[in-house]
C-alpha cells in the first residue's frame, strides 16, 4: 500500500453520474481516481497493484460485486468498500465475510464515503494505529508482533493470517487478558459494533484457533467468556 504522496482509488460502478460524483470528491480530498464499469475490467487493472484501495458496486453488468472480490482475493489483499442499493442484512454479512472493509447503501454522501475510505486506510496503516515504525515485532512468551508487516508470530513461526484475522489477534494481544466484547472488537477492527455481526467475529476466532492448533495442537490461547467476549493468554 502507498502511503507516500497521492493514494489511488479504483471506483467501479456502472453509473456514470456516481463514478463521477465521487472521482471528484476524492480528488478533492487529496486522492487520485480512476474508474470502471466491469468486474472484469477492475480485476485486470487491479492486477498490477498499484491501487491503494477499491469502491466496489455490488451490482455491475458483468459480474456480481462479491464474485469480483472472491476472485480478487485470490492475489490481492487490497481493501474494499462496497456500494450497494441493497439494504439486507444478508448481504452485508456476505461482503465482510469476503473481506470486505466496509458497506454503504445507496444513496449515499460522496463525502460519507470518502470519510470512510480514510477510516479504513487510518485503520490499515502500522504507523497510524500504533505509533511503531522500526519494523521490531513485540514479543511475548507464545507470540510476536512484528506491526510494520502486518504480522504475527506463534512458536516462533509466523501465521498465514488474513487482514482480519491479523487485526483481530493483534488487538487481543495489546492487553493480555483483558476481555473484549463482540461489539469492542468489531469497532476496532472492522469499525462496525452493530450486533447483527456477531458471527463474523466468532468465525474469525473459530479460524484463528485453528491456525494456532496447527502448530500447537494443544493451544487453547484465546479464551470464550459466555456473555462477555473474548481474551487471549500470551504467556
Amino acid at each position: 500500500m502507498n502511503y507516500h504522496g497521492a493514494m489511488k482509488i479504483l471506483i467501479v460502478d456502472d453509473e456514470p453520474a456516481i463514478s463521477e460524483t465521487l472521482a471528484y470528491a476524492l480528488r478533492a480530498d487529496g486522492f487520485t481516481a480512476d474508474s470502471c464499469t466491469l468486474g472484469s475490467a477492475a480485476l485486470a487493472m487491479l492486477q498490477d497493484g498499484a491501487h491503494d484501495l477499491v469502491v466496489l458496486d455490488v451490482g455491475l453488468p458483468d459480474l456480481n460485486g462479491f464474485d469480483v472480490c472472491r476472485q480478487l482475493r485470490r492475489f490481492s489483499d487490497i481493501p474494499v468498500l462496497f456500494l450497494t442499493a441493497r439494504t439486507d442484512e444478508v448481504d452485508r454479512i456476505v461482503g465482510l465475510e469476503l473481506g470486505g472493509d466496509d458497506y454503504v447503501a445507496k444513496p449515499f454522501s460522496p463525502r460519507e464515503v470518502v470519510s470512510r475510505i480514510r477510516a479504513i486506510l487510518r485503520r490499515l496503516r502500522p504507523e497510524a494505529k500504533t505509533g511503531i515504525s522500526d519494523g521490531r515485532p513485540e514479543k511475548s512468551a507464545r507470540f510476536a508482533v512484528d506491526r510494520d508487516g502486518l504480522r504475527i508470530a506463534y512458536h516462533g513461526q509466523w501465521l498465514n493470517l488474513t487482514r482480519y484475522e491479523y487485526l483481530l489477534l493483534a488487538q487481543l494481544l495489546e492487553r493480555p487478558g483483558r476481555i473484549l466484547n463482540r461489539a469492542q472488537i468489531m469497532e476496532s477492527v472492522w469499525q462496525d459494533s452493530g450486533e447483527s455481526f456477531e458471527r463474523t467475529v466468532d468465525t474469525h476466532i473459530k479460524t484463528l484457533r485453528g491456525k494456532l492448533r496447527a502448530i500447537d495442537a494443544t493451544a487453547d490461547c484465546i479464551q470464550t467468556h459466555r456473555g462477555l467476549g473474548y481474551s487471549v493468554t500470551a504467556d
